[in-house]
């Protein structure tokens, strides 16, 4: 049996992987539960460190959204999300409906999936907004850390976003999942 490959930008073939092997190779420890990375349509990608105004932010966002929880949802901060066989993300903030598995919530479970960006701002708009809406999560906020900036994303489609409004920093941050909150990023 042939192992999956995908093919590099410089032509060259890469090994590609699944979640069920990423998963053994941890149980083999040959890939610590401690390294923070994304399998991404089979290719992992290693996180950067996060930045003292990201967790500032996260932070923030946390006790907020967390005053605003209604009963029937849960909160998952950096929960590993499995969109398919072989890609698996970790947004910074999550909200489903309690009663899921966390291993078996999937992409149109995500009422809300909030990504923090600094250095990873292009690829959180780019790559992996498009994967969020192509597994049907409800709503994306991608934050642009260093302006303070919310990109709103709703209406998720195979083709990507029907919607993606700019927000900025004395925008209120509300979402239909979360009635109660209302969050201004700069006055953070």
């Amino acid at each position: 049996m042939r192992a999956n490959v995908t093919r590099a930008a410089e032509g060259f073939d890469r090994r590609s992987f699944t979640i069920a092997e990423i998963l053994r190779m941890q149980d083999a420890g040959i890939i610590s539960e401690d390294e923070n990375f994304e399998l991404i349509e089979g290719k992992i990608v290693p996180l950067q460190a996060k930045t003292h105004v990201h967790e500032l932010i996260r932070s923030a966002l946390t006790i907020g959204i967390v005053r605003a929880l209604p009963d029937k949802l849960w909160f998952g901060v950096a929960t590993t999300i499995y969109l398919s066989a072989n890609t698996f993300v970790e947004p910074d903030l999550a909200i489903y409906p309690k009663g899921i598995k966390l291993e078996e919530v999937k992409g149109s479970d995500i009422l809300l999936a909030i990504e923090v960006a600094l250095t990873s701002l292009a690829y959180d708009r780019g790559l992996k907004a498009r994967l969020y809406a192509r597994h049907g999560v409800n709503e994306l906020w991608v934050i642009d850390a260093g302006r303070r900036c919310t990109f709103v994303h709703s209406g998720p489609g195979p083709q990507g976003w029907r919607s993606v409004v700019e927000l900025g920093p004395n925008d209120a941050l509300a979402s239909t999942a979360l009635p109660g909150f209302s969050m201004r990023l700069g006055s953070i």
